[in-house]
């Protein structure tokens, strides 16, 4: 038995295609979906956007290491064009990275009011207060130990700790035992010195100044026999900090 042949199977779909577009049409208009005004931006009823999703097709799943590799590698060659030296190296990929701070934080926060609020109004209790950003300095800390280590990492950080130094009371350690930016770079025995992860530490000092706190923080190489590729990001707090730190403590503010 013979098929029919293949632009008469077309030709019936294409006159049955006005029935099919308003069925479509239909479909689409019965989405609840709403209009803000004064903005004319469309989002659905849930209040979700594109920025409560992540850039994954699922929350689980991760980036391709190859390609982050490939990307950091660029950026590493594109900061050492034209170069003095390692610091001046080290204060390029700093720079490349704060700014990716300041809007990280923004985006922390605004998926943690958006997960609270959506929690609040689907139970039957009273409202929650959105989270607050960090008066204090070590809550500052916890979130860039926790929070904003697993946004970048899918981990926390490996510590956090103070100087134990009465000189320097501003200085606090974070530590990352294996710097996942670190892991596919080559450093050349002349510059054994280098380390890259002052891209992390550039995307640490936007998210402290985007919440008040004025900081410096920069990353050395501290490898251990276990850890060869350990770092520490040394923060370093500026003096109004340590004084309202002080004047809230006094407050009795948390």
């Amino acid at each position: 038995m013979s098929h029919p042949p293949r632009h008469s199977a077309m030709l019936s779909i294409s006159n049955g295609g006005p029935n099919l577009s308003g069925a479509s049409d239909k479909q689409q208009s019965s989405q609840p979906i709403q209009q803000i005004a004064n903005t004319g931006l469309r989002v659905p009823s849930n209040r979700k956007t594109i920025y409560d999703r992540h850039l994954n097709r699922s929350r689980n799943a991760e980036l391709s290491r190859a390609s982050f590799a490939f990307l950091f590698a660029e950026m590493v060659t594109y900061a050492q064009r034209r170069v003095t030296g390692i610091q001046d190296l080290e204060k390029r990929l700093n720079e490349q990275g704060y700014p990716l701070g300041l809007r990280l934080l923004n985006l922390l926060y605004y998926r943690t009011i958006s997960s609270s609020t959506s929690s609040s109004l689907s139970s039957s209790s009273t409202s929650a207060a959105p989270p607050n950003r960090p008066l204090r300095i070590l809550p500052l800390l916890h979130l860039i130990h926790g929070p904003l280590w697993r946004l970048l990492f899918n981990r926390p950080a490996d510590a956090l700790e103070h100087s134990v130094s009465p000189d320097t009371p501003n200085e606090y350690m974070i530590t990352d035992n294996d710097p996942l930016v670190n892991t596919y770079i080559s450093v050349p025995k002349e510059m054994s010195m280098l380390n890259c992860a002052a891209f992390v530490a550039g995307i640490i000092e936007g998210v402290c100044d985007g919440c008040g706190f004025e900081a410096k923080v920069t990353a050395h190489n501290q490898p251990t026999e276990m850890w060869p590729g350990r770092t520490i990001f040394l923060v370093r707090f500026g003096e109004s900090v340590m004084e309202r730190e002080k004047v809230l403590e006094r407050a009795g503010i948390k």
